[in-house]
């Protein structure tokens, strides 16, 4: 006799995502979890947008490289936000390359992210837009409401804000522990748990 497990608001893999199933996940053979990942309803992750074959002579492409979306461990994707990979014009035709997402970046609602890397230990505000090829190395903090311009790399330690975002002023010393989000990531699920005091 079989159980059948009850259904719940998220969907529980092996390596302990929790992706919601009201998320949107566009070709998801394209789209690479690093572990006790959480992704919220509504948000967007397109993987359909992975880069174009192109055949190269005598070289065979080594596996797993047509990855569009690469996410990290611990990450926390908010209601309403997006992932898509950046795109341009290569060798003559347009091709998207991929978005790397690194451990503990949490992204806010209704956040549209095209950057080509986002660093450890990132905290993108709601309503912020990064533009393509944007690089956010490690711990920063963007601001609700920002606009990373595109090709922007933004340097460690920092925080940004504003429209086009701008360096505004640096993460305290002692201010790195704010980044974690493991305990975030027990509090969401089919068997939540409450935030420690």
């Amino acid at each position: 006799m079989s159980r059948k497990q009850a259904k719940g608001e998220y969907i529980e893999t092996d390596t302990g995502n929790k992706v919601s199933r009201k998320a949107i996940l566009i070709g998801t053979q394209h789209i690479m979890l690093g572990g006790k990942t959480v992704i919220q309803a509504e948000a967007m992750i397109r993987g359909d947008l992975a880069r174009t074959a192109q055949p190269t002579s005598g070289s065979a492409a080594a596996p797993g490289s047509n990855t569009a979306v690469a996410i990290g461990r611990y990450c926390y994707l908010s209601k309403g936000c997006c992932l898509r990979p950046p795109g341009r014009i290569y060798k003559g035709s347009f091709t998207f390359l991929p978005l790397r997402l690194g451990d503990h970046v949490f992204i806010g609602e209704s956040t549209v992210v095209q950057a080509a890397t986002v660093g450890n230990h990132v905290h993108i505000g709601s309503s912020v837009v990064v533009g393509e090829f944007s690089i956010i190395k490690d711990y920063v903090r963007i601001l609700d409401g920002a606009i990373v311009p595109p090709n922007m790399v933004i340097p460690s330690f920092s925080i940004v804000a504003g429209q086009p975002a701008r360096v505004v002023g640096e993460v305290p010393e002692g201010g790195h522990e704010a980044f974690e989000l493991r305990e975030l990531y027990k509090t969401v699920g089919n068997n939540p748990q409450p935030l420690p005091v």
